[in-house]
């Protein structure tokens, strides 16, 4: 046998023996030597990673970012001379984005409130709804509240890609029962506009009176404008032009788009409704004042309970008594002996 055989043989045995050592995941081991080292693995040489599109990676207010999104605003002109309903749409859509610069009187309260509110996810698999923001907006879109709500219970599902809502937003967040006080100082006398307005209602567990209150849902389904319920995107994209909640939504936004579709039909919306005093004037205590005055001059002056009438003293008018009553007492207990003294005609006969 050659010295080259003997060789290959060699070489073939301790090939085989590597591969043995190896499928048991032992460490290959030179021949007479220490086993072998295994090789750093060079992790610069992998690709960048992709991109996060989840919740967390983009701004509030703005889509999620793809190749195919358009920033809402830049699809809008700001500058027609269009108007409609008496109504510029350049301002009211630059209402809508806050583009605005407001006046001291037009940065008070007025007479007409919009609000809006988001939710988060709470309960088993985050299905149960919880208040999370409310925003108000006065008449020209300045914004007179807009606060984070704490939670009483653990967030399941931020709904950040409807809502806006991230955790870090709960630092600055108030409890439930400042927020809802706040609703109702701010909202008092006032009317309320709102889109479906009686779910942001349930949600701060408030009321306001039926008279205060306009729907732009229920009215433009009512004044034939769209669909008996449509959704506030396609109500303004309809009316105004203009695309909103093509990513997050923003309370604030859908506040002032919802103002800008009730100052475009007020007039005609207004005419179904009493018109209300100003705020402020104490409306509710004059008219408690005013009832029970009436109730007053209503009531009997020979008592009862008020504001019901016995019927007797509505037609038997009282007149005052100048002479005190004397009891009358009887001096004669035999009191039939006196009857008829003065006739001649004797007792028991009868005159015809």
């Amino acid at each position: 046998m050659s010295a080259s055989t003997v060789k290959t043989a060699k070489t073939a045995a301790s090939s085989a023996n590597r591969a043995k050592t190896l499928r048991k995941g032992k460490m290959p081991v030179r021949d007479g030597g220490p086993p072998l080292k295994r090789r750093k693995f060079d992790r610069s040489q992998l690709s960048a990673p992709s991109q996060d599109t989840s919740t967390s990676a983009f701004p509030r207010g703005k889509p999620a970012p793809s190749t195919s999104t358009i920033d809402p605003e830049l699809a809008v002109d700001f500058t027609t001379q269009e108007t409609k309903n008496g109504e510029s749409l350049a301002t009211l859509r630059k209402m809508i984005f806050g583009r605005l610069e407001h006046t001291s009187s037009q940065a008070d309260p007025g007479k007409y409130l919009a609000i809006d509110c988001e939710m988060v996810g709470v309960g088993i698999d985050g299905e149960e709804s919880s208040l999370a923001r409310v925003s108000i907006v006065n008449y020209w879109g300045a914004v007179q509240m807009d606060e984070i709500v704490r939670q009483k219970e653990r967030v399941v599902d931020y709904r950040t890609q409807w809502s806006g809502i991230r955790p870090s937003d709960m630092v600055k967040a108030k409890p439930f029962e400042e927020v809802q006080k706040s609703v109702a100082a701010l909202t008092k006398d006032r009317i309320l506009v709102g889109h479906a307005v009686h779910n942001d209602l349930k949600v701060l567990l408030l009321s306001h009176p039926g008279p205060c209150i306009r729907d732009t849902q229920h009215l433009a389904g009512k004044h034939n404008l769209t669909a008996k319920r449509p959704a506030l995107r396609n109500l303004v994209k309809q009316e105004l032009g203009v695309i909103i909640q093509g990513g997050e939504h923003s309370s604030v936004t859908d506040a002032r788009a919802t103002m800008a579709v009730f100052r475009l039909h007020r007039k005609e919306w207004e005419k179904g409704f009493r018109p209300l005093p100003p705020p402020g004037t104490g409306a509710s205590k004059k008219r408690k004042h005013s009832e029970s005055d009436t109730l007053d001059e209503l009531t009997p002056a020979g008592g009862g309970r008020k504001g019901v009438s016995s019927g007797l003293s509505t037609i038997v008018k009282r007149t005052p008594q100048t002479k005190t009553k004397t009891a009358v007492k009887a001096t004669n207990s035999n009191w039939w002996t006196t009857l008829n003294t003065s006739s001649t005609t004797p007792k028991g006969s009868m005159k015809l």
